[in-house]
């Protein structure tokens, strides 16, 4: 998608989504770019309310959006045209609108797989949840040649991810068997103790793993923490953050990302 008219404008769709870093992240990358008359915003949309939102948009001056939790599901369904890896998930979160038309395209996994300090080809892997962010997790990893296990709090919805997209269900795993944990579910978001409400123990945290906790807030999360201290390497929810919104500036704009204007936005800006 080209940059078109000289003022657009973008945002960021969820709820909540207060919390979310894109807008500072994004409206420096704009500022970067040159584009000016373009600008960002967080939107808060109940799931009742998305669709109705969504289609009123192109007529307010939106160029596009992303899209958070819970709307990634309903993203892919309010769009005309797909994008093949948006099709593939089944999740979406990046909508485009030109002329006339909603397009979905996913940059999570992009985002992902650019976050990682190593490729995941070979290694054994263990992701928690089976939402939207899951699904664009276990579609990368699989498709890069990890060896995937799915852990869900509900069994039935690990075993429909992996019936689509690859994958092997898990319901108790040995955490300190796998060399790449991301945790794709929303849990320490809240403050939620992750050693409480996901299959994980300190102790079974190690050096050679990497750790990547999608949720952040908080600077490092309770996740994190721990893995660094047991030597783990980490990688947090705002850098996947900054490498799927580089993706979803590309397609708005058609104009390469400014990476590290990005990510000195989005590491210092507070979280609400």
């Amino acid at each position: 998608m080209a940059a078109g008219p000289a003022g657009r404008r973008l945002a960021v769709l969820g709820h909540p989504v207060a919390h979310s870093r894109s807008p500072a992240m994004q409206n420096a990358a704009l500022r970067e770019l040159g584009l000016g008359g373009w600008s960002y915003e967080a939107i808060d949309v109940p799931p009742d309310r998305f669709e109705e939102l969504v289609r009123s948009l192109p007529e307010s001056g939106f160029a596009g959006a992303n899209v958070t939790v819970p709307h990634k599901g309903a993203a892919l369904t309010v769009a005309e045209e797909l994008s093949e890896v948006a099709r593939e998930v089944g999740a979406a979160n990046t909508l485009a609108f030109e002329d006339g038309v909603v397009h979905a395209y996913n940059t999570d996994a992009a985002g992902l797989l650019a976050a990682l300090p190593e490729p995941p080809e070979g290694r054994r892997a263990l992701v928690l949840g089976a939402g939207g962010a899951a699904r664009a997790v276990v579609w990368a990893l699989v498709r890069e040649g990890a060896r995937v296990d799915v852990w869900n709090r509900t069994a039935l919805r690990s075993s429909n991810l992996c019936e689509e997209l690859g994958g092997s269900v898990v319901e108790a795993p040995d955490a300190g068997g796998y060399e790449l944990i991301v945790n794709s579910t929303a849990v320490g978001l809240g403050g939620e103790d992750p050693f409480r409400e996901l299959p994980l123990t300190r102790g079974g945290l190690h050096a050679g793993q990497t750790v990547v906790d999608l949720v952040y807030g908080a600077e490092p999360t309770v996740l994190a923490q721990a893995a660094r201290e047991a030597g783990a390497q980490t990688v947090d929810g705002i850098e996947v953050l900054i490498r799927q919104g580089a993706e979803s500036l590309r397609i708005w704009t058609g104009r390469e990302p400014p990476i590290d204007t990005m990510r000195a936005a989005a590491r210092a800006t507070a979280p609400n």
